[in-house]
C-alpha cells in the first residue's frame, strides 16, 4: 500500500492543476463567508425581531467551496481515464481497489489540510467583521470563538464535510469516468435536492427530500442554534458519508470489473 500512496501522491503534486484547485477552495470558501458577513447587519435584524446563527453565517463559504472540491476530486480519478495513463497505473500496480484507496487517502489528506485552513480564515474573518456590523457582546453576541462547543463542532464538520464531498466525486468520477459528466452528476447530487425542495408543496415530500440531500444533510452540522432542522448534526454527517461510500463503493466496483 505504501507504493500506492508513494505514486499516488507524486500523481497529485506533479498535475499542475491541484495547487490552484486547492487554492480555489481556500479563497472560495474564505470569500463567501466573509462575503455573507459583510453583508448581514445587526440593526436591521433587530428592526425585524429575528436572530442570527453567526457561526453558520461565517461558514457560508462551503457552499462555494465544496464546487471546487468536486472538480479536485474528478480530475483525481477521471484525469488517468481521459489521458489513457490509467493503464499504465494498472499495469504497474494490478491490485485496482489498493490504488483508488490510495487515491481517497491521497484526496483526503490535501482536502483536509485545504477545508481546515479555509473554515479556520473564515472563522477568523467573521470574528473581525462581524462586530462592525454591530454583532457585538452588549448586543447580545459573543465574539466568534473556537473554544465555544457549539462553534468548534460547526467548524470541525464543515472540514468533514468538505472531505465528505471530496470523496463523494471520486467515487462518481471511479465509476463514470468521463470528467464533464462526473462533475456534473455530483453538483446534481448536491444542489438538485435543495432546488426540488423548493418547487414541491408538500411537506411531508420535502422533509423527505430535505433529509436524504447529501448538501442539506451535511451543512446541518454548521448549525448552533435550535433552528428545528428535520436531521440533527450527527445523523446528517452520516447520510453525506452514506452517499460518499456509496459512490466509493460503485466506483470500486467499476474499476475492478470493467476495462481501463
Amino acid at each position: 500500500m505504501r507504493r500506492h500512496l508513494r505514486a499516488e501522491w507524486t500523481k497529485s503534486r506533479t498535475v499542475p492543476s491541484t495547487v490552484p484547485l486547492l487554492l480555489g477552495v481556500v479563497a472560495l470558501t474564505v470569500a463567501g463567508g466573509a462575503m455573507a458577513s459583510a453583508a448581514t447587519t445587526a440593526p436591521a435584524c433587530a428592526a425585524s425581531g429575528c436572530t442570527f446563527d453567526l457561526t453558520k453565517l461565517s461558514l457560508t463559504g462551503v457552499l462555494l467551496g465544496q464546487a471546487v472540491v468536486v472538480v479536485l476530486a474528478v480530475l483525481a480519478m477521471s484525469g488517468e481515464y481521459g489521458t489513457g495513463m490509467v493503464r499504465t497505473t494498472f499495469t504497474a500496480m494490478p491490485r485496482r481497489s489498493a490504488v483508488l484507496a490510495a487515491k481517497a487517502a491521497v484526496l483526503t489528506g490535501l482536502t483536509l489540510v485545504a477545508a481546515v485552513i479555509g473554515v479556520l480564515a473564515s472563522v477568523l474573518a467573521a470574528r473581525l467583521i462581524l462586530p462592525g456590523n454591530g454583532f457585538t457582546p452588549a448586543h447580545g453576541y459573543p465574539a466568534l470563538s473556537l473554544a465555544d462547543g457549539p462553534t468548534l463542532r460547526a467548524a470541525a464538520g464543515s472540514v468533514l464535510c468538505l472531505v465528505l464531498v471530496a470523496l463523494l466525486g471520486l467515487g462518481v468520477a471511479a465509476a463514470v469516468r468521463d470528467p464533464a459528466t462526473a462533475i456534473g452528476v455530483v453538483l446534481g447530487l448536491l444542489y438538485l435536492f435543495p432546488l426540488l425542495i423548493f418547487v414541491i408543496s408538500d411537506q411531508a415530500w420535502q422533509r423527505l427530500l430535505w433529509q436524504v440531500s447529501p448538501l442539506n444533510a451535511g451543512l446541518a452540522v454548521q448549525s448552533t442554534t435550535d433552528a428545528g432542522l428535520p436531521l440533527g448534526p450527527g445523523a446528517g454527517l452520516v447520510v453525506l458519508a452514506a452517499w460518499a461510500a456509496l459512490a466509493l463503493l460503485a466506483g470500486g466496483l467499476r474499476v475492478r470489473l470493467r476495462d481501463a
